[in-house]
């Protein structure tokens, strides 16, 4: 329910109230999270197809329905970021610009190019064959890999200064694995949604591992500018391998 709560805008604390301690260990349960959140775009994106609508205005459509699901939690953490690395100098520059909730220019080029890189994607592989279950397999897998950034990075700011005053506790390695297994268990689906003619084995290496090392590059920018992460910098790794992923996918399509 923490996990819910904190990536959608579900009214459920009327129904159930969740402890600050699950709060603070949801990291976990983030691929869990984005089977939901995967699920409301892949269902969206179903339902216009199959009423007759263009791959363009279903893809449109789906990234709607996670921005209200979501209150544009990731699109936000990662303007936030684009601000801070891009506009700021220093580490205590880049925290400060970060935590301005005003968007600047690379804020918004950042979420415009991305916007763009994301509609021509998919378009491209919904109009090729793809299942809008893709949808599902990208989101659990970018929140599996964004939640790694706290096993590599230590928090960049103390707890009092964080803006939604949580610091994620130390995950258990079980905990990590399932977690894992979260994450990339729908990565599984290739095999069975993949259009026919595409490489099973090589796309599921090609959709795993070029989102990971872009994360990589993304963890090592992080640690040589603010020696951490923050709550943008979970945001804007999802994004980053999100985009990635589908990236991957494209490459393999053409």
């Amino acid at each position: 329910m923490a996990a819910l709560m904190f990536f959608t805008r579900l009214p459920l604390w009327r129904i159930v109230k969740v402890e600050r301690e699950y709060f603070e260990g949801l990291v976990p349960l983030w691929p869990l999270a984005g089977w939901l959140t995967g699920g409301v775009m892949a269902l969206v994106a179903w339902g216009a197809l199959e009423t007759g609508l263009p791959a363009g205005m279903a893809v449109v459509l789906a990234m709607t329905a996670r921005v209200v699901l979501t209150g544009a939690l990731h699109e936000d953490g990662f303007a936030d970021f684009c601000d801070g690395f891009g506009g700021g100098g220093d580490r205590q520059s880049v925290l400060k610009i970060m935590k301005d909730s005003h968007i600047g220019t690379y804020g918004v080029l950042g979420l415009t190019l991305y916007a763009l890189v994301f509609f021509n994607s998919l378009t491209s592989l919904l109009e090729a064959g793809w299942s809008p279950l893709v949808f599902v397999i990208a989101d659990s897998l970018s929140k599996w890999i964004s939640s790694t950034i706290v096993y590599f990075l230590p928090y960049a700011r103390s707890e009092s200064e964080a803006k939604n005053k949580l610091v994620y506790a130390t995950t258990p390695l079980a905990e990590r694995v399932a977690s894992l297994v979260l994450g990339v268990l729908p990565l599984l689906l290739f095999s069975v949604f993949a259009p026919d003619g595409v490489p099973g084995a090589r796309i599921f290496l090609q959709a795993l591992l070029l989102p990971m090392a872009g994360a990589g590059v993304l963890f090592l920018l992080m640690h040589r500018r603010i020696g951490g992460y923050t709550g943008d910098c979970c945001g804007a790794t999802f994004i980053v391998t999100e985009i990635l992923f589908y990236l991957s996918l494209c490459v393999a399509l053409f």
